[in-house]
């Protein structure tokens, strides 16, 4: 839940980014208005007004009277511009993507020519503080562009098997590339920004929490259970298991996870009839003022169901299918844990207007229209 007005301003700025990362750029109708379209649907524009103050024709202006997001958005662009105006040096902000040196973060920076490889080319810069030249990509120690990196991870996440990865980056880049290479950017990449999400604390909007299992095939013929937990408001999967049974214990071992990812107890738990959620809930929600209330045996066609997370599970199962079962339990771990990355921070949700579970739970990363390399950049990679 957003706290303060310094949270609301912050929410402002980033969203404000986002208008302009999609491409929305304002349209200058004279020196002193603009139209930009709006965040959600670009079929609606918005006047932006600056005589001696800003002004906007939208709610949130017109209501709160703050710098609304669009106010913002024509503030970025304008001090884009006049910094691309300035010769070509790029005096850029850290907040808006500006570009710094790898060395001394100086901004006194100046493209120098193109470093190519056969996985293509790359922009080189050099600092005119510290003389040194560098290459900005987010993705350090790898000969292939960041961007493709991103791309077969993308691919990956959205169904294709690692050598149609393969192929479709050969037909449309003429780059041969091993299915395997496509495997360690992906394990490499995502451990690092595993390590970057894991600190971050979402802010639930919502005080339910849907949890459900479903069974998954390993190459050895043994079937093992993903146990996962979702907050209903937020679409946020707090929390993943992966066992070989469904006893009491591993049920308990999920709802402690989600409770330190979410730091605190929600009002209500949805589940099925399971007798292991039962005794799981009552050792670890269970008190004497009852705070937290079990909804048991929850059914599809009743009024209070587990449907969202059931959809949730069906779309793990798109991916799943592709993979034709995985290796062994320590894959599928991984391969879960990667998932719910990509669902939380990655995945646009039609339920959130487009935005993704993260975003609604207050976490500003992965935003824009490439979201897979604003995470990249921030997890430090």
């Amino acid at each position: 839940m957003i706290k303060n007005i310094e949270d609301m301003e912050k929410i402002r700025k980033i969203r404000a980014y986002a208008i302009l990362a999609k491409g929305d750029t304002p349209k200058r109708v004279d020196e002193e208005t603009f139209i930009i379209p709006s965040q959600h649907n670009p079929n609606i524009k918005y006047r932006v007004i600056h005589k001696q103050e800003w002004k906007c024709d939208c709610p949130d202006f017109k209501y709160r009277k703050v710098k609304c997001k669009h106010i913002q958005a024509v503030e970025m662009w304008l001090h884009l511009r006049q910094c691309l105006i300035n010769d070509d040096v790029l005096e850029l902000k850290d907040e808006i993507g500006y570009i710094r040196c790898n060395y001394c973060n100086s901004t006194n920076v100046v493209k120098d020519g193109i470093r190519k490889n056969k996985y293509g080319e790359k922009q080189r810069y050099k600092c005119k503080d510290c003389g040194k030249r560098f290459v900005l990509d987010p993705i350090k120690g790898h000969k292939a562009n960041g961007k493709l990196i991103a791309l077969s991870m993308d691919l990956y996440f959205k169904g294709l098997s690692l050598r149609k990865i393969a192929d479709t980056i050969y037909q449309f880049y003429g780059i041969r590339i091993h299915h395997n290479t496509v495997r360690r950017w992906i394990n490499t990449v995502m451990g690092r920004i595993k390590e970057y999400v894991d600190k971050k604390e979402p802010k639930l909007l919502g005080d339910v929490w849907h949890v459900d299992e479903q069974m998954i095939k390993t190459k050895k013929d043994e079937w093992i259970w993903c146990w996962n937990v979702m907050d209903r408001k937020t679409r946020f999967i707090l929390a993943n298991n992966i066992t070989t049974s469904r006893e009491i214990q591993d049920a308990r071992e999920l709802f402690k996870k989600a409770k330190e990812v979410a730091n605190g107890k929600p009002k209500y738990v949805y589940t099925d009839g399971l007798q292991a959620y039962i005794r799981a809930f009552k050792k670890e929600f269970g008190d004497r003022q009852h705070s937290v209330i079990h909804v048991r045996n929850v059914g599809i066609r009743k009024e209070r169901n587990n449907n969202i997370i059931e959809r949730y599970h069906g779309t793990v199962r798109e991916r799943d299918k592709v993979m034709r079962a995985l290796d062994k339990i320590d894959t599928a771990k991984e391969m879960m844990e990667y998932w719910r990355i990509y669902y939380n921070y990655i995945r646009p949700h039609s339920a959130l207007d487009g935005d993704t579970p993260a975003f609604k739970a207050g976490i500003c990363v992965g935003i824009g229209r490439n979201r897979w390399m604003d995470l990249i950049e921030r997890a430090g990679y």
